[in-house]
């Protein structure tokens, strides 16, 4: 039980990897808050959190609009009685090189994490071994012909992961992110493709070297690894999880 007593804030976590990082805290003794938009998907990750026995803290917030995260966040210090940990998860997925695809991508992806990173640093400065973990991905990290807002977002989220990591140093909060490569969950956009563009379903396991799409709760364990003790001397850093995926 790592994470008893411990208040874990994840912003966008009624499914895939906020999920599945909720589900790893709580199932280590942790009191976790989750938003999401959609009320039905997030009852029924509420009540599954439930069932491991601690604090579960879950309200509607649609991360493009700052007044509800900036409800949210405090909501979730109050209800859990303060933030040990903020995983910045959720992402617009803006695909399309035009204004829908950019806005999305800057809205969720880029302003989220620096509004819900804003409204929950008294929390975290007045906790013992703070630590804010970004998720980014390893679009981030190389150029993209089908989805460039998103890939320019995710190289954003790395490039501020270090600079938060650099301006909290003295606050003694670590920042840092986590790239997962193919991420494959059931209702995921990976899941989706497999029937909607199986041609590039297919592309992409092709250049995974283990010859098959990440899991959620590998992502999660990672997340779990960087907000413990075992992490205590790491920040400002971007790991990369994705199976040998940039090597293919």
């Amino acid at each position: 039980m790592r994470f008893k007593g411990r208040k874990i804030v994840i912003m966008g976590g009624s499914r895939g990897i906020g999920f599945a990082t909720a589900e790893g805290f709580a199932a280590e003794g942790a009191a976790v808050a989750i938003c999401a938009r959609g009320a039905d998907g997030l009852d029924v990750a509420h009540r599954s959190l439930k069932t491991h026995g601690g604090q579960v803290f879950a309200a509607r917030c649609d991360l493009a609009d700052p007044d509800q995260i900036a409800a949210f966040v405090p909501e979730s210090a109050e209800a859990l009685g303060g933030i040990d940990v903020l995983v910045n998860n959720a992402s617009g997925f803006g695909m399309s090189n035009d204004e829908t695809g950019w806005a999305a991508s800057f809205n969720v992806d880029i302003m989220a994490i620096v509004r819900a990173s804003r409204f929950a640093l008294r929390f975290l400065e007045a906790a013992e071994a703070a630590s804010i973990i970004n998720i980014a991905s390893i679009a981030g990290l190389r150029a993209s012909n089908r989805s460039a807002p998103y890939a320019a977002a995710k190289a954003a989220v790395i490039n501020y992961t270090g600079s938060q990591a650099k301006m909290l140093a003295r606050q003694r909060i670590r920042v840092n992110a986590i790239s997962p490569g193919s991420i494959e969950f059931p209702g995921g956009i990976w899941d989706r493709r497999k029937t909607e563009n199986p041609k590039l379903y297919q592309a992409a396991l092709a250049s995974i070297p283990f010859g098959r799409f990440g899991t959620a709760e590998e992502i999660a364990e990672v997340a779990l690894f960087l907000a413990s003790p075992a992490a205590r001397w790491i920040t400002g850093q971007n790991i990369v999880v994705d199976g040998g995926q940039l090597l293919g």
